[in-house]
């Protein structure tokens, strides 16, 4: 499992026009889930992605977690993120884990994150085209793996 983690003032996810997902300031995260993710490293993932430390305290050191700032969590699975891109001109997808699987992994990473951070957890619709906005501040963006 890896997450692209973008530190934002505000994102959204809209599936056919309609907004599904949507948080102020806080983190938007991307999620490839692989073959073989357990549900240990689904619960290591969700605190690291409510600890790590990407927001300033007030000496302007990124000192400060999603936790600490009270700040909205917004979850956007991802497979393409999961792509197999070391060789060739084409990515390869054999490395994400299939979709059944993928569905109810990334399903349990929400939950394990809502148990953690409440209401202020957000998502995409899994196996939608999505579109995503975000207002990128920093800007701010590190790779996890949990």
């Amino acid at each position: 499992m890896l997450a692209l983690i973008q530190r934002v003032t505000q994102a959204a996810v809209t599936v056919d026009g309609e907004t599904v997902g949507a948080i102020g300031p806080g983190l938007l995260a991307l999620v490839g889930v692989e073959p073989g993710d357990t549900d240990p490293q689904l619960r290591r993932m969700a605190q690291r992605l409510l600890g790590y430390r990407v927001f300033e305290d007030d000496a302007g050191k990124m000192n400060r977690s999603l936790t600490d700032i009270g700040g909205g969590l917004l979850l956007v699975s991802q497979f393409t993120l999961a792509a197999d891109t070391r060789s060739g001109m084409r990515p390869s997808f054999s490395t994400a884990a299939p979709p059944a699987e993928a569905e109810h992994l990334f399903q349990r990473l929400v939950d394990h994150c809502r148990d953690l951070h409440g209401t202020g957890v957000e998502t995409g619709r899994f196996g939608a085209h999505m579109v995503v906005s975000l207002v990128n501040d920093g800007p701010v963006s590190f790779l996890l793996r949990p």
